[in-house]
């Protein structure tokens, strides 16, 4: 028998579909894959070369559970830089991935019973995380109308006396959405009426902005929810090192030790000659940075455009990650025999070659995620797939 831990789990629905799009190809079939996570740039080949010099030079033991000296200090150093926030090292862990960074904070901060609020639409992998956990996903929905946004009375009227942490994550997946400083200022009003909550702050898309306003976190718009905030964050979306498996995370001291005695027990520490190549991306050039989001942007900026004039689809601008999230709900109706977006997903594969994540995965049904993470080529060509089809 199976435990009841794991039948509980769903497992991810765009990893299933990407490995779907790769089967289809490799039996020949013509399809374009627009449900991916991952930028469609090569690593920067300085971050390459150290981790290159690092296996040269025999870095290929063990290292200290939670990240090496160099690499935490370079971690340090850019909360500082960026961000204006102080750490010291202890308050700093390096895990493999940024979703190895929050299954970590779950296991070491959540009991059975508690809850944890998470805005919908969400990250397909926050609701299992706390599911395996032992504690329970509260789901607080925001829409159209509120910009994606959670807004301070839709935080006070989910909050219980077993509310033990809230998600957040802007820039958004799926939706691209980012939160602007006072309205995270509105926020922390609320949250700071409540002082056994926790906040989780997910920035893992921090540098992929191209909104009115720079990129801005609750604990940089209310300094004093420090002691109960973290960071989670990672190299995988801005460095385009998503296969290195390389996220960090940084908080109160407590809570960051807590998270590696859990990590002590599971993966131990992250791959050596990675962290090497982390450290090279955290403190060397980042201009390939702004390159890569001045490509998003424009790829964004004519996605949205097309898909608005689809028959069916109307779609929010987002305001950074490299996503968009358009509302399919008259598509679908208009469609004989599709009866949801799982439906209309499976249809587009089928009728179209493309594949698009569909958004009940994200919590939010009748939505659609579209991944501006591959080429010009395909994207024009994709939507004008979807476009004969609907």
């Amino acid at each position: 028998m199976l435990s009841d831990r794991v039948q509980g789990v769903k497992p991810s629905p765009t990893m299933a579909l990407v490995a779907r799009a790769a089967e289809l190809k490799a039996a020949g079939h013509d399809i374009i894959s627009l449900g991916a996570g991952e930028p469609d740039f090569g690593t920067p080949i300085h971050i390459k070369n150290a981790a290159k010099k690092a296996l040269d030079d025999g870095f290929t033991r063990y290292t200290p559970v939670d990240g090496i000296p160099s690499l935490k200090q370079a971690i340090v150093n850019k909360f500082a830089r960026e961000n204006s926030l102080e750490y010291s090292l202890n308050q700093v862990l390096v895990s493999c991935g940024g979703k190895h960074a929050l299954f970590n904070l779950a296991q070491a901060l959540l009991n059975p019973g508690d809850e944890v609020i998470i805005p919908s639409p969400y990250w397909v992998s926050y609701p299992d995380i706390v599911i395996l956990a032992g504690a329970k996903p509260v789901f607080v929905d925001t829409n159209v109308e509120t910009g994606f946004k959670l807004t301070p009375s839709m935080i006070e009227s989910a909050i219980t006396p077993k509310t033990r942490l809230i998600i957040m994550n802007s820039p958004s997946n799926p939706s691209g959405v980012c939160y602007q400083r006072e309205e995270l200022v509105a926020l922390g009003e609320v949250l700071r009426k409540y002082p056994e909550v926790c906040i989780a702050t997910d920035d893992i898309y921090e540098h992929i902005v191209w909104g009115k306003e720079p990129f801005s976190n609750i604990l940089m718009a209310c300094p004093d929810l420090y002691d109960r905030t973290v960071i989670l964050h990672g190299v995988s979306k801005s460095y385009a090192m998503t296969g290195w498996r390389i996220g960090f995370s940084a908080g109160p001291e407590k809570i960051i030790q807590a998270m590696k005695k859990i990590q002590s027990q599971s993966t131990s520490n992250p791959t050596s000659f990675a962290q090497v190549g982390a450290e090279a991306a955290l403190s060397g050039d980042q201009g390939f940075i702004r390159e890569m989001v001045q490509i998003f942007k424009g790829r964004h900026n004519f996605v949205v455009a097309d898909l608005n004039r689809l028959h069916g689809v109307t779609c929010l601008p987002a305001q950074g990650a490299f996503y968009v999230f358009p509302d399919m709900h008259k598509a679908i109706d208009a469609l004989e025999g599709i009866e949801d977006d799982v439906g209309l997903a499976d249809y587009l594969i089928q009728k179209a070659g493309v594949v698009l994540v569909p958004g009940s995965a994200f919590g939010a049904p009748g939505f659609m995620r579209l991944s501006i993470a591959t080429s010009e080529h395909d994207l024009h060509l994709g939507l004008e797939r979807i476009a004969n089809v609907l």
